[in-house]
């Protein structure tokens, strides 16, 4: 039987415990959480800065967030979500989903919360690499102490929306205003009457853009892409990327200025993988984690793998061809490269990547490639792709919000088959 050491309870994590706690005789699952509840990033919190065991806060969810794609292309691949439930869920639907997927396959008893993971270091014993994980209780009580326990295989699962990016622009620290990353964005109304500039266009960008020109006198969203095609609000517009701040002015690429009232950086986040020791030799390089297979699995150390890296995906469905993978990785139904091929294939996914114009810290990035890669992944494996619908659908939305960003989410779905849905009609009383 294989020890698997788990880090995290969100999506990814519970994913992860469901499969191999499916095969008991193979597998005994260990899951770290430290917090006190399932859920990950979906377990909103209105605090910003510490938790209450002074932890930095984990949650990036703001109050009135809702998902930005339909329940029905969200859900685990077996596991709908509620079908009376409006097809763009708020984030506390998404946290009973993952309650009550937690619940189903009983997972609670493999979690250890309230537990931090310290260091995660490789050990060869008996011709065969094993991981000490040192891990201690978040209550920081006196009589608490490090504890450690070795395992067969680590899978890494503390997501990617907890440490935010904060780019380096002339003139920041001398601005007056009020400057925040979404991480710590909560209330729109704690803007009412400002003018503000919204840096970023990603999904989270534009959301919040959007919650917040609700509230705020003006919002300029400012950005590198190309012009958003969609109808804005009236006190919404949009302008290039940022330059420099002289006073309580923004200066954009263009050299027009805004007099603003606050900043909201919607910029992105960091990887955190403080506690893999450097025998790990895992390296993060402005975005780009290597050396992994398929995003995955560590071409030098193949039993210590990684869900949930990639960005711009339906997550759920991923997470779990991710997780298939690796169970056949280490069960041996799937036979791995050697770790040179392994390294010549990461190498050919990246410089592919390259010479399709994507930059150096998008390796992890997807948008239309994940498809294939999910069945890629899927057929290494030899476990059922995820099914077509879920890309139709996909597709449909991802298309509409790009003319349609302010009302996309009033819209409601439902799957026929594997390979068909249609739009619906949903009278809220």
């Amino acid at each position: 039987m294989q020890r698997v050491a788990i880090i995290g309870a969100g999506a990814a994590g519970l994913c992860a415990a469901r499969y191999l706690s499916k095969n008991p005789s193979l597998f005994r699952a260990v899951v770290f959480e430290q917090s006190d509840c399932v859920g990950g990033t979906w377990v909103y919190t209105e605090n910003t800065d510490v938790d209450q065991y002074g932890l930095p806060v984990h949650s990036s969810m703001y109050s009135s967030l809702k998902t930005n794609l339909p329940k029905e292309v969200m859900a685990f691949p077996d596991f709908p979500f509620d079908k009376n439930l409006c097809s763009f869920v708020g984030h506390q639907d998404v946290l009973k989903y993952l309650e009550s997927y937690c619940d189903a396959f009983q997972l609670t008893q493999y979690i250890k919360f309230q537990t931090r993971v310290e260091n995660v270091q490789p050990v060869s014993r008996n011709g065969k690499t094993t991981w000490d994980v040192q891990y201690s209780s978040v209550k920081k009580e006196k009589t608490d102490q490090k504890k450690k326990e070795v395992f067969d295989a680590v899978i890494v699962c503390n997501g990617h929306y907890s440490l935010p990016k904060i780019p380096d622009i002339a003139g920041l620290d001398s601005f007056a205003g009020n400057v925040i990353h979404s991480h710590t964005y909560r209330h729109g109304e704690d803007f009412k009457g400002k003018r503000l500039v919204v840096l970023g266009a990603g999904a989270s960008g534009i959301d919040i853009a959007l919650d917040v020109a609700k509230y705020a006198a003006f919002v300029t969203i400012s950005h590198w892409k190309s012009p958003l095609r969609s109808p804005l609000p009236e006190n919404m517009k949009q302008v290039s990327v940022i330059k420099e701040v002289v006073g309580n002015q923004v200066v954009f690429s263009d050299d027009t200025r805004e007099v603003v009232d606050g900043i909201i950086f919607c910029t992105g986040y960091n990887f955190d993988f403080s506690f893999l020791h450097a025998e790990c030799n895992v390296t993060v390089d402005d975005g780009r984690i290597t050396p992994l297979y398929k995003h995955i699995l560590h071409s030098k150390y193949p039993s210590l793998s990684f869900i949930g890296i990639c960005s711009t995906i339906c997550p759920f469905p991923m997470f779990s061809c991710q997780v298939l993978f690796v169970i056949s990785a280490l069960t041996g139904v799937m036979q791995l490269p050697s770790e040179e091929q392994m390294k010549v294939d990461i190498e050919n996914d990246y410089e592919k990547r390259r010479r399709e114009g994507l930059a150096h810290r998008h390796a992890h990035v997807m948008g239309p490639r994940q498809w294939k890669y999910n069945d890629d992944i899927c057929n290494l494996a030899g476990v059922d792709t995820i099914p077509e619908v879920v890309q139709t659908l996909y597709d449909a939305v991802h298309d509409e919000r790009t003319w349609n960003v302010a009302d996309y989410k009033k819209s409601n779905f439902k799957l026929v088959d594997n390979k068909s849905y249609e739009k619906i009609q949903i009278f809220v009383h």
